[in-house]
Order: C-alpha cells, then structure tokens, then sequence
C-alpha cells in the first residue's frame, strides 16, 4: 500500500515541491553562479577551495532539481473527500494516546516526501505511521522503534 501513496501528496505538500523547484532553479542556481565567477575572478582555479565549493554545491543543487522532477512527474494530489474516518490512512489526521503516560498526540499522516515532525507530519513510512495503517478507532498498536515497543490507542481518526 505504502509504495502506491509514494506519489501521492497533500495539496500543501504538493506546493511545497513545486516551490522548492522554482526557489532552486532560480535564487540558488543564480547565488551558486555568483560564486562561481568571483571564483574564477580570484585566478587559479586547481587550488581555490571556494570554486570547488561552489562546484559542489552547484551538483548538489542539480541533483536535487532532477529529484524534484521527478517527484513532481508523477504526482497526484489527495483527494480528501475519499478519506475515511473510520480507518487510518495516508492524508488521515490521528489522535493517539501513549498507553503508558496517556499523553495524547495528533498526527497528520503524509508520505515519507512531505514529512516533517516538528509540525507533526508524520510519514506512512516511520514506525507509527506502519503500525496505524489500516487501524480502526479504537485500537491499540505496538510501534517497535530503537528505543523499545511503544503502544498507542487510535483515539481519533479524521480527515
């Protein structure tokens, strides 16, 4: 289920993308230019750190550029009138208690492109997001992480 939804985003996580494509193909690629001609304005070039710098990063920003590309190729957009809020699943928004503190946690599921855990976008991906896939309200579901099992109550399951 998981390998279908990779292309699959959020209409925010979608814009997000495409933003960052747009941002990297025009003020990125024109400050790594910049770098580059004031390093080449410095002489030789078989010893200067700040040209191979700006190399660097010049393919670093290309790559990721090509990775957007290709992102974006073949993505669709969720649509949130088909989400369930009797099941989990990707574009769900989730309420969970930890069962042993019984600290309760929402979370926005997203695909593994859009995650960001400090806004509690959490991927289909991650461990919670693997053991609340498919779960009903309700239920309780171990997460195995590095630090031991963990388990969650599905408090709530929203769109």
């Amino acid at each position: 289920m998981a390998d279908e939804e990779k292309n699959i985003y959020t209409v925010e996580g979608l814009k997000r993308l495409q933003d960052e494509l747009a941002e990297r193909k025009t003020v990125t690629a024109a400050e790594i230019s910049e770098r580059l001609n004031e390093a080449r304005a410095q002489g030789d070039l078989s010893e200067n750190s700040e040209y191979d710098d700006a190399k660097e990063a010049q393919a670093k920003n290309e790559a990721r550029i090509q990775e957007l590309v290709a992102l974006l190729k073949n993505a669709t957009v969720l649509d949130e009138d088909d989400l369930s809020t009797t099941k989990v699943s990707l574009g769900s928004t989730i309420v969970l208690r930890d069962e042993e503190t019984k600290e309760e946690i929402e979370y926005y599921l997203v695909n593994a492109n859009e995650e960001d855990i400090f806004n509690r976008r959490l991927s289909i991906d991650s461990p919670i997001g693997q053991s609340v896939i498919g779960k009903k309200k309700g239920q309780v579901v171990d997460v195995q992480t590095p630090m031991g099992s963990l388990k969650y109550k599905i408090i709530k399951i929203g769109k």
